[in-house]
């Protein structure tokens, strides 16, 4: 009670009693006084009227935190409601924050005392300034550099300042500010700029103060990727920043981040010989303070953490500018020899044991030998005159471009770095713990996977540059493993991992003779060797290596031979991983390489696919069953790739071992039912079902062989695991939906509805599906599915339905009513009370609805209307969900229902009826920050409803017309637009409100639609942080662009 009389604006402020209501908030072991002192807080920074306490507040306070909360109150009112204040009421505030921060930064005793303090002023009055400067406060900079020139404790805070603007309106002003407003500002600081860069020349050259002297560089490192090119090159800088900060260790990082921004700066090429001079002064800095010979990994291991920043420094140093510069720096003679020096050193900083410092010199190594690459492949392609050569195998020098052959020499160390660093691949499964013992990874480490896809990529163009030079380092590297005692599981795994790499990136007949000489120095090296943890080593890198190389293996029938029946010994071996590993790469190396297992192309007795399955039983007895399973499904692309005539009596003999254990089973349960009670039973059931999962996947078309005697049994065993199911469910209650028992059982049914989509997705056999499959399939599922509790529900009857409608599509349409009856207005209601539960039905449901909007369209007019309702209210429901999978789905099933919607005859009643709420549920999404990941979708779809008004494509009156009057709907959605905004969004101006609305219909690109939607985000001040997710389409099409360009190389994937 006694706090509350804060929220009294009509007394004066006690603060004292804020405070200690904000002790409480902080320090409070009473949980229920911390939440009613915090509510007492909410409500008084939700009061209107809160920020005119603020002044009252830091004048009178004790305590940071009290200071720290009046900012807070503050700061709403600075960004959405600046506007709307009286202009006595701006300055008022304006000046306090200034006075405030003059008063804290003139002393050095209150500068680094209240540096917390300050620093939250700081961030306050910046956000002041963006909103009053250049319209309000025309003289901000001459007084800030005025302030400035009065003691140096204000100058380094002012420092800051500058440094915190330039930053708000350069760096990070895209989503926070519109186009315009941050247009208007950069333009301000431009023009403005002399003054503060004579500031910064005058501190850096005159100052003894280390402080100001380090805030003054941190802020022309802030300032340098802006400003006009003539401040670096044409006044003291570079020279100040070399000869004066770079010898001294305090300032040396700080210098070398500025002449990386200087280095990083892309201008007109008649800056070249500046940029030219620019690196040779650094160059001879550089030597005076790492001479050339030195080791640098050495030195790194010893050295300070400043040194190591250094280096890092150092290496971004290089890799900006080479990444601006090389082509205009190889073309002077003069400084050639700088730009070779430079990359050797680079090459070292390339060799020290930080992970940050090699993704950095990896990023440059990989965009060099891409280059280099490219020039090359132009070079030879001019030669020969064939365009499309895409590998060359010149490794002498004399056949080296001069390029090149500059390069050589460093290459070869990039080699060395890269193949002695190799990260690991996704498909070794084998790892090394952190105390030294080998283990199965069970979780993929993405950040590895991502450094080993870099890695790869730099190495596959290196070893197209220079193939001899590659494999004469990775085979010197693995000799002196194979023949050293002092082998090491590290120093091997990343010689393989690296050899595994460069697959396709070698000619076929150097492909050959390096594999034959790597795998067989490996396999002698497994023989030669003792200890289960070694050979688990060895054999997860001989697997990891033959999976790579599927070219080399189906050129080499015997050899393929040899590496699956190698892979077989394996699949014995009990150390954990080695079965898993062996399991994945047979089905790797069956996928690449199964048309070579064409039981008629060998002349032997017994083909070895017939050898293989005939010795199923004995292969996969140490297997476990999703081991098992990946046999499976490895065989059935080995029999898929035969010709037709083949599969029935393959299939037949290649699943021998489940048949009989199915009709085991089906023997048991035709003598007593009760046998398929037992969870053995199930366990078992399920285990069989999901090998014909995998199988049917693998076969394709060919399954049918296997599922079509055994489809009568598997719907019986479904039919009775249902009935069983509810018969439980309906004598103890539905919470023995989630004993084990029943989950058992439901296991099966889920199985067996996988199996069947399985086969209806990959068959080719249309009318087998519809007079023999189809129906049978219906009648068993569909009233099951709807007659469940909602937790013995299963969601694969939905990927079922969807597998169906997108195999038979137009032949489905007189079923959809069906389909609807029975699964539709259920799913809907377990799904519509929140956006958590039952999250498989969801992405089924809405799976299911996109394909009967794709392919039986016209279902929706034989479905009775409140059902049609019910499925316009579940789209909307989808793309309000925050999971982007579901929200996306529901947005493309509302673009294309509108298209297909325009050319029937249902569009006026559909216009009508949904046209405006629709029109609200996607503004209501597209205003949603949860939702930002969606917009290109948002945007397309409000184009296509506000073109199909502007083009009179909607030609029914969207309004009351017995109580409105307006000439066309184009003028009725603008005067609608205007309202639904201006209503919902209380801070933006009517004149804003009526522009966004009118640029709705002036747009007709889809790219300045964009734009025009993006700048109103931003403006209405709900799209603060990072708003990259808005411009997601536009980085999905250059990723697509890039992954187009790469599979036209050799070896990239």
């Amino acid at each position: 009670k006694m706090a509350e009389k804060l929220l009294n604006f009509d007394e004066p402020l006690d603060i004292p009693l804020l405070e200690n209501v904000l002790h409480v908030v902080y320090t409070s072991s009473n949980a229920s006084e911390r939440t009613m002192a915090q509510n007492v807080l909410t409500k008084f920074k939700e009061h209107p009227d809160a920020w005119t306490r603020v002044d009252d507040i830091l004048s009178k306070a004790q305590n940071q935190e009290t200071k720290f909360f009046a900012l807070q109150v503050l700061q709403p009112v600075i960004q959405y409601h600046w506007k709307a204040l009286p202009r006595a009421q701006c300055d008022g505030i304006r000046n306090f924050i200034v006075d405030k921060v003059i008063k804290l930064s003139t002393t050095e005793e209150s500068l680094r005392k209240e540096k917390v303090f300050l620093q939250k002023l700081n961030d306050t009055l910046v956000k002041i300034i963006k909103q009053e400067w250049p319209r309000n406060w025309s003289n901000f900079v001459g007084e800030i550099i005025a302030a400035s020139k009065t003691n140096e404790s204000i100058c380094e805070n002012n420092m800051v300042i500058l440094k915190m603007l330039s930053e708000e309106i350069f760096d990070f002003s895209e989503g926070k500010m519109t186009a315009a407003k941050t247009s208007e500002l950069k333009q301000q600081f431009n023009s403005e700029f002399s003054m503060i860069y004579q500031l910064c020349e005058v501190v850096l050259l005159n100052s003894k103060k280390p402080e100001l002297l380090s805030v003054s560089l941190d802020a022309m490192l802030g300032f340098l990727s802006w400003i006009p090119i003539g401040y670096v090159f044409e006044t003291k800088m570079v020279q100040l920043l070399i000869d004066r900060f770079m010898p001294e260790p305090t300032f040396r990082n700080a210098a070398v981040k500025c002449l990386t921004e200087i280095a990083s700066i892309t201008i007109g090429d008649q800056y070249d010989k500046l940029f030219a001079e620019l690196l040779v002064l650094f160059m001879k800095r550089l030597v005076t303070i790492i001479p050339p010979n030195i080791d640098i990994a050495a030195a790194f291991s010893r050295g300070s953490s400043e040194d190591k920043k250094f280096i890092q420094n150092l290496a971004l140093f290089f890799c900006g500018f080479f990444k601006e510069h090389l082509a205009s720096c190889e073309r002077e003679d003069s400084i050639r020899t700088s730009v070779v020096d430079a990359h050797h050193y680079l090459a070292k900083v390339s060799m020290v044991d930080d992970d940050e410092i090699f993704k950095i010199c990896l990023e440059y190594w990989n965009t060099l030998s891409s280059d280099l690459f490219h020039n090359d492949h132009s070079r030879m392609n001019s030669m020969c005159g064939d365009s499309k050569v895409l590998m060359f195998n010149q490794s002498s020098n004399e056949r080296l471009s001069p390029r090149l052959q500059l390069y050589a020499p460093v290459l070869d160390q990039v080699r060395v770095a890269v193949i002695s660093k190799m990260a690991k691949p996704e498909e070794v499964l084998i790892v090394e713990d952190e105390n030294g013992e080998l283990i199965q990874e069970e979780f993929p480490d993405t950040d590895e996977i991502i450094m080993y896809n870099n890695m790869r990529d730099t190495l596959v163009y290196l070893t197209h540059l220079n193939p001899d030079s590659t494999t004469q380092i990775m085979k010197e590297g693995l000799n002196r493993q194979v023949s050293s005692a002092d082998w090491t599981w590290a120093k091997l795994n990343t010689i393989c991992w690296a050899i595994g790499s460069i697959s396709g990136a070698l000619l076929e007949e150097v492909e050959k003779r390096f594999l034959v000489y790597v795998i067989k120095e490996l396999l002698t090296m497994c023989e030669n060797t003792r200890g289960k943890e070694n050979k688990a080593v060895i054999a997860s890198n001989i697997m990891y290596i033959v999976g790579q190389y599927p070219r080399f293996l189906q050129a080499h029938w015997k050899f393929l031979c040899t590496v699956i029946n190698k892979l077989f010994e394996f699949m014995h071996e009990t150390f954990p991983g080695v079965r898993e590993m062996a399991c994945e790469t047979f089905l790797k190396i069956s996928k690449s390489c199964r048309s070579q297992f064409a039981i008629n192309r060998e002349k032997d007795t017994q083909p070895f696919l017939v050898e293989v399955i005939n010795d199923i039983p004995n292969k996969t007895r140490d297997l476990e069953p999703p081991q098992v399973q990946t046999f499976y499904e490895s065989l059935g692309y080995m029999i898929q790739a035969n010709p037709p005539q083949f599969h029935q009596q393959l299939v037949e003999r290649f699943m021998q071992l489940p048949n009989a254990k199915w009709r085991d089973i089906i023997a048991h349960a035709s003598q007593n039912m009760a046998y398929l009670q037992e969870q053995t039973t199930a366990k078992a059931i399920v285990s069989i079902l999901r090998v014909n999962v995998r199988v049917a996947i693998s076969l394709g078309p060919a399954f049918k062989y296997q599922l079509g005697p055994l489809f009568m049994e598997i719907l019986h065993i479904y039919r009775a695991y249902s009935e069983t199911i509810s018969n439980i469910i309906a004598e103890n209650g539905p919470q023995v939906a989630k004993y084990a028992k029943v989950r058992s059982y439901r296991a099966v049914k889920r199985e067996t509805l996988r199996v069947f989509s399985a086969f209806i997705s990959n068959t080719d056999d249309r009318q087998l599906l519809l007079q023999e499959f189809v129906p049978l399939l219906l009648e068993a599922v569909l009233g099951d599915y709807q007659s469940n509790i909602p937790d013995a529900r299963d969601p694969e009857v939905l990927s079922l339905m969807t597998a169906i409608v997108t195999k038979l599509r137009g032949d489905m349409i007189k079923e959809i009513p069906r389909i609807f009856s029975c699964v539709f207005e259920c799913t809907v209601q377990m799904i519509q009370t929140n956006f958590e539960d039952f999250p498989e039905h969801r992405i089924n449901f809405f799976n299911l609805l996109r394909a009967i909007n794709s392919y039986c369209f016209q279902a929706f007019f034989i479905i009775p209307p409140n059902i049609f309702k019910l499925t316009i209210d579940s789209i909307v429901w989808a793309f309000k969900h925050t999971m982007r999978n579901i929200a996306d789905t529901g947005l493309i099933i509302l673009r294309d229902l509108w298209l297909n919607i325009q050319s029937s005859e249902a569009a006026v009643s559909f216009y009508k009826t949904y046209l405006l709420s629709l029109l609200k549920d996607i503004f209501a999404a597209l205003t949603d920050t949860l939702h930002k990941s969606s917009f290109p979708l948002h945007a397309a779809i409000l184009m296509l409803i506000i073109q199909s008004v502007k083009n009179g494509s909607v030609n029914v009156p969207l309004w009351d017309t017995s109580s409105q009057n307006f000439q066309n709907n184009q003028e009725f959605l603008h005067a609608f637009i205007v309202n639904l905004i201006g209503s919902a969004f209380s801070n933006l101006s009517s004149a804003q409100v009526q522009a966004f609305a009118t640029g709705l219909f002036t747009c007709d690109d889809i790219s300045a639609f964009k734009v025009h939607l993006r700048d109103f985000l931003v403006q209405m001040k709900e799209f603060g942080g990072d708003n990259s997710e808005l411009y997601v389409e536009e980085q999905e099409a250059q990723q697509q662009k890039l992954q187009e360009q790469r599979s036209q190389i050799p070896g990239l994937k």
